[in-house]
């Protein structure tokens, strides 16, 4: 089976596609399925799609995106499905979605965020204008199969289709391993990880992390962003890397995941919080979306509302070692039955060969 991909971003960038399409491609393979990548953005486009300012270049190159998805479809018969990952271009309508349906190969569509949503990006604040948040409900409709990342999204696109499958986004379980045995530190390391855009949610915990450092010994580390200032707070920000991703992730003693509740974060698919769980680090989330389903509060990790609930969580686990393990256990347990790569693949397979019969006919 040779299915061609729409991703959005280069290969081994952005978090959603890696743990998603990029992270189940060589098990997929080995049950016969070809990935063709084609990303919508390119070098330049890539290095300052994140910053600020420079409209004009970026728009330049939306429409070197735009060329380039135009070139990759032409040898759409080529395939025997076309997997779009979000949406087959950042900007504009669902006109790639629309010329799939009319090539008469089978799309199936992947969405692990509430892109439906209208959201305006930090960075992007002009662009943001011109992402077409409704598109989703067309291509939802559009797809032969839809793959979603949790119930949440799911019920979004059974409206309008009711071949949807929920697939968790998933974790590979074979790279992410705990440290075998962990040295004991003085001051212990709570750590957050995300990207410039999501960066807004730990200021959820700002005043609470303050009031933490004013009677407990902890240090802050940050993965995703190379500033952040708190004042009080011993921080310490590393921006991403995929080479060091792991081991930056494993120096931490407990991960965090605040979330606000609104419309977008009910479409999350608790990424961060399977990162922290996967490698044996306890974790603590705000009960939002999926990370209900994913943590069983006082079981394998804590969830928290309230500034006094997330001060109070954080301190228990700052003084018992063996709450820590106990969690860090449980938590890599849940994600090798439930999130990892190799549990869900094969569901994932199913879905995409239930298209073929669909090119036959």
């Amino acid at each position: 089976m040779r299915v061609l991909a729409l991703v959005p971003s280069l290969f081994d960038t952005a978090p959603g596609q890696r743990f998603r399409i990029e992270q189940w491609d060589a098990l997929l393979r080995e049950s016969g399925v070809e990935i063709v990548y084609a990303p919508f953005e390119c070098e330049g486009l890539h290095s300052i799609i994140s910053s600020r300012g420079k409209v004009g270049a970026k728009l330049r190159l939306v429409v070197k995106g735009f060329v380039n998805r135009v070139g990759a479809l032409l040898s759409v018969s080529h395939y025997d499905a076309i997997y779009v990952f979000r949406e087959a271009a950042l900007f504009g309508p669902a006109v790639f979605e629309y010329w799939i349906k009319l090539s008469g190969v089978p799309m199936i569509f992947d969405f692990d965020d509430a892109v439906f949503v209208p959201y305006v990006s930090p960075s992007n604040g002009h662009l943001s204008k011109l992402k077409f948040p409704g598109k989703t409900r067309t291509i939802c409709r559009l797809s032969s199969r839809v793959m979603a990342g949790n119930q949440y999204l799911a019920e979004y696109a059974r409206r309008v289709n009711p071949n949807v499958t929920v697939i968790p986004t998933t974790i590979d379980t074979d790279k992410y391993l705990p440290e075998s045995s962990k040295s004991e530190s003085p001051a212990h390391v709570i750590g957050w990880s995300g990207s410039f855009s999501t960066v807004q949610h730990l200021d959820i915990l700002r005043a609470p992390l303050q009031r933490l450092a004013a009677r407990e010994k902890f240090r802050l580390r940050i993965v995703g962003v190379s500033d952040y200032r708190l004042d009080g707070v011993e921080v310490e920000a590393l921006p991403w890397r995929s080479r060091t991703e792991i081991e930056d992730l494993r120096a931490i003693d407990i991960g965090i995941m605040p979330l606000p509740d609104d419309d977008w974060t009910r479409g999350k698919c608790g990424l961060k919080a399977l990162q922290y769980m996967a490698l044996g680090i306890p974790t603590i989330c705000s009960p939002v979306g999926v990370n209900s389903e994913i943590i069983h509060d006082g079981v394998n990790g804590f969830l928290a509302s309230t500034a006094d609930e997330w001060i109070e969580k954080l301190t228990t686990l700052l003084h018992s070692a063996e709450l820590r393990r106990r969690f860090g256990l449980a938590g890599r347990r849940t994600v090798e039955a439930k999130y990892s790569a190799r549990s869900q693949v094969p569901r994932v397979l199913e879905v995409f060969k239930s298209v073929t019969p669909a090119r036959q006919n």
